[in-house]
């Protein structure tokens, strides 16, 4: 229980942070040059971090720089975002974003920011068709491929639908020439991206085996798109990132479908001893929906529900560990590796939903609180039992918006153990708990 009252005792400190120092913090903040008269032209310049006070049941066999941990208690930077974007002539809009993610205890020092987008954007018919290129979020699978980070419903947006992150992409943002629009109801985005080379993967490529992974090719073009349509308020597309939750400030109704595909991106060692390629094809479908319940008590539920089938060669299998706080495992290591890693991702197909309610305006002073609950469910080919990952928690809204809020959670991750005869079996559940205050401008 000592874990226990670690946490409340910093969670308490933290609440008492907070509470003095929200008199800066009032709804409606933001930085903003109008170059125009009407302020049809602009620049914008944003801010968001993300601090993260966790508690983590590490897997089997975790190690910390060699030595054996079993539950670790840590503090993270899991965001640290600033925008400058803007439409700087009628037709032409720019959009650039740097920042850091993951910074841990265990993060090599003075380093770590990086820009994850440049883009400039050229409009060719009003809302129907722009055309832009850069180092982009404008992708295809599914609505949380690209996620806007400061409005996420849970405390961190469904990682397994930015599949190929710091493989052949950086952390979801792509090189790409893309085309994107409103169509009527219909919202689209397509992109042609040439992939990033593996060699340079922030995670470990396996060397050719019988279980796919990705090649270490040349890479062939990958193509991508998706496509909402949109029954009620319309959602802008402005940039590429999508809202976890309008707080009931919008009635949204979305059923939305995409793809990512890449020609001979995989490979693997066939049994005749060849070398076999495998074409990547990700393909998603998904139901969003925000819907205000009382206009004077502006509560609110939202919903998102998918449905992904990744084809990514045969038996491949991705662990990841969101900001893991481990480095290594020793001989009574799992299947899932150090830390709070889960396989994640793989040849297969999964089911996400995300429920969330979000209580009367006012509840707590300024503030409400919105509870939801989340699970991902997979069947992957190389496993022998489902992937089966949940969560719960609460977002306490400060101030009654995303720019000041702190949010607690608890996700339970399955574990998985390798049996004599190769099958990868589920063993058991463990636990992460997180505490998240995120300020945004």
């Amino acid at each position: 229980m000592r874990f226990l009252k670690y946490i409340a005792a910093c969670t308490l400190g933290m609440l008492c942070l907070i509470a003095h120092s929200q008199t800066g913090m009032q709804k409606g903040n933001m930085i903003r040059l109008n170059l125009s008269d009407d302020g049809k032209e602009f620049i914008r310049f944003t801010f968001l971090n993300q601090t993260w006070l966790r508690y983590t049941d590490a897997n089997p066999g975790t190690m910390v720089n060699g030595y054996a941990q079993q539950q670790i208690v840590d503090i993270g930077l899991r965001r640290t975002r600033m925008q400058l974007f803007g439409q700087i002539s009628p037709r032409v809009f720019f959009y650039t974003q740097f920042g850091m993610n993951n910074f841990t205890y265990n993060s090599k020092q003075f380093q770590g920011a990086f820009f994850h987008d440049a883009v400039t954007e050229f409009n060719v018919h009003d809302k129907m068709l722009s055309l832009g290129a850069g180092l982009t979020g404008w992708s295809g699978l599914a609505r949380y491929a690209s996620p806007a980070t400061g409005s996420i419903l849970t405390l961190d947006a469904p990682l397994y639908q930015q599949t190929t992150s710091g493989i052949n992409d950086q952390l979801l943002r792509k090189l790409s020439l893309y085309a994107k629009g409103k169509l009527g109801k219909l919202d689209y985005r397509v992109a042609l991206t040439k992939p990033m080379a593996v060699q340079n993967a922030i995670v470990p490529i396996n060397s050719l085996n019988v279980n796919a992974d990705f090649s270490p090719e040349p890479a062939k073009l990958q193509s991508q798109g998706y496509f909402m349509y949109q029954f009620a308020d319309p959602e802008d597309n402005v940039v590429p990132y999508t809202a976890g939750s309008y707080l009931g400030k919008k009635k949204v109704i979305n059923l939305g479908a995409g793809f990512i595909y890449q020609p001979d991106a995989m490979w693997n060692l066939a049994p005749a001893g060849d070398t076999a390629h495998s074409d990547m094809l990700l393909l998603g479908a998904d139901f969003f929906t925000d819907l205000p319940l009382n206009k004077e008590k502006q509560n609110a539920v939202t919903c998102y529900v998918a449905y992904n089938y990744f084809n990514l060669g045969p038996n491949y299998i991705r662990n990841i560990g969101v900001m893991n706080p481990a480095n290594g495992v020793n001989s009574s290591g799992s299947f899932n590796g150090a830390g709070n890693a889960f396989p994640m991702v793989g040849t297969g197909s999964t089911l996400y939903v995300q429920l969330a309610y979000l209580m009367k305006k006012e509840l707590l002073g300024k503030g409400t609180l919105q509870f939801y609950g989340a699970t991902q469910v997979s069947d992957f080919d190389r496993m022998q039992d489902n992937i089966v990952m949940y969560e719960f928690g609460f977002n306490w809204l400060i101030n009654g918006t995303n720019n000041s809020k702190l949010s607690l959670n608890y996700q339970g991750r399955p574990v998985f153990n390798t049996a004599p005869d190769g099958t990868i079996n589920y063993s058991h559940h463990r636990g992460m708990i997180q505490l998240q205050y995120q300020i945004m401008i």
